[in-house]
This record gives structure tokens, sequence and C-alpha cells, in this order.
């Protein structure tokens, strides 16, 4: 029975991004913090591969939102790893040239919306995602920012306080 659902399960982690790991057993925010060392501690890695950047900055921004806003996380999620988050996403985004100001879901859709646009060979369209007020430099501008990410110190930090949150929530008690 199990085996017949891996199939499944494969289908819907390469339909959406942000929950492309299985370690998170249904919880796109969960498996986006148990990855994020992997994607994140050094995003010059991401370097030339500006689909994955996109994806990894999806990532952080699933992460950072639900601790500060997602009722299953917000009444938990400790001072240091929302402060530690909140600097990671202000750094990426700043390396990007995303608006601080925007609003997550926003950035969140239009990176994914670049991010498969790319994976399908689509530049126009990954473009067209990257356009408007959320990111000021244009869309030439961010993909070129994307496929060229330096590491950034801070978004390293904000992916190990990620990890070691969910980690700390999953040993927590557990509220019925």
């Amino acid at each position: 029975m199990r085996l017949a659902l891996l199939p499944l399960l494969l289908a819907t982690a390469c339909a959406d991004p942000a929950a492309q790991h299985l370690g998170g057993f249904g919880d796109p925010v969960r498996g986006a913090a148990l990855s994020a060392p992997w994607w994140l501690a050094d995003t010059s890695r991401l370097a030339g591969n500006p689909a994955q950047a996109a994806r990894a900055a999806v990532q952080l921004e699933v992460v950072a939102d639900a601790l500060r806003t997602d009722p299953r996380y917000r009444h938990e999620a400790s001072g240091p790893a929302l402060h530690a988050t909140g600097q990671g996403v202000a750094e990426l985004r700043q390396a990007i040239g995303i608006s601080p100001e925007a609003p997550p879901a926003s950035v969140i859709a239009a990176l994914r919306d670049a991010a498969l646009a790319l994976d399908q060979g689509r530049p126009a369209r990954a473009e067209a995602a990257l356009t408007g007020a959320d990111f000021p430099l244009g869309p030439q501008a961010t993909l070129a920012r994307l496929a060229a990410l330096p590491r950034l110190p801070r978004v390293a930090e904000a992916a190990a306080a990620a990890y070691a949150e969910i980690r700390r929530l999953d040993g927590g008690p557990r509220s019925s």
C-alpha cells in the first residue's frame, strides 16, 4: 500500500516546488525548513541556476512568513528564529532585487512562476513573472541576480535557524 502512494507523492512534489521535500510529510513549511540548510547554507552554489535559486528563495519566504503568521507556528515560534529568518529574507531580497515591502505571497507566487517558466525553457514567461513593483530592478536584472547569487551569511543563518526551530517544535509538546 505504501509503495502505491510513492508515485503520487513524487508527482505532487514535482508539481509544487515548495513541497518537493518529502521530509516535510505533507507540510510544505516543515519541508522547506528541514531542507533550508541544504539549499541556503551557501547560496553561491546556486550560481548559474536561476530556477533553483528562485525555488530556494521561495523556501525561505515560506518559512519566514509561516513562523510569523501561520496559526500552526506563530504562537510557538521563538524570537531568535523570527529574527534570523526576517534578517535572511531581507538579505536575500536585497541580493535578488525584491522590494522589502513586497507581500510574501506575491513574491512566492512570482518566484514559483519564474522557476517553472525557466524549467520549461520559457525565459519570456519568467521575465513576465518578475515584473511590477515587487521587482523594482526589472525582470532581466532580477534573473541575472538569481543566476549569480553570492554567499549570503544572513541567509545561511536563517536556514540554520529555520531548521533548528522546526526540529525544536517537532520535539516539543503538541497541543490538541
